[in-house]
C-alpha cells in the first residue's frame, strides 16, 4: 500500500475528505519525525513504538575491493509492534462480501 492508497482507504473508512486525510497524514509524519529527531520515543498503544538507536562509528569493508573503510556513526529508527498489531497480523483477514 502506498501513500495514495492509504489516504483512499482512510477516507473510505472515515468519510473524511482526501484533502483532510492528506493534511493529517503529513502532520502525523512531521510530529513523529520531530519527536524522533529529539530522541523522544512515540508510543501508540495497540499499534507500536517508534524509537531511535545510536549506532557508533565502525570499520567495514568495501565489497567491491575488500578495502577497509570507516562507516560513520548514525542514528536509526526502530519500530516495535504492539501486542494488538501482532495479533491482528497473525490472524486471517475477514472475507469481504461482494456487493451486487
Amino acid at each position: 500500500m502506498n501513500r495514495t492508497e492509504l489516504i483512499d482507504a482512510i477516507a473510505n473508512e472515515t468519510g473524511l475528505t482526501k484533502k483532510d486525510i492528506d493534511a493529517t497524514l503529513k502532520s502525523f509524519i512531521n510530529v513523529v519525525s520531530d519527536a524522533l529527531q529529539k530522541k523522544d520515543s512515540v508510543q501508540l498503544i495497540g499499534f507500536g513504538t517508534f524509537t531511535t538507536v545510536d549506532k557508533p562509528e565502525r570499520e567495514g569493508r568495501n565489497p567491491a575491493n575488500g578495502e577497509k573503510i570507516t562507516i560513520a556513526a548514525s542514528t536509526s529508527v526502530k519500530f516495535k509492534a504492539g501486542a494488538a498489531l501482532k495479533e491482528k497480523v497473525n490472524t486471517q483477514p475477514a472475507k469481504k462480501s461482494k456487493k451486487k
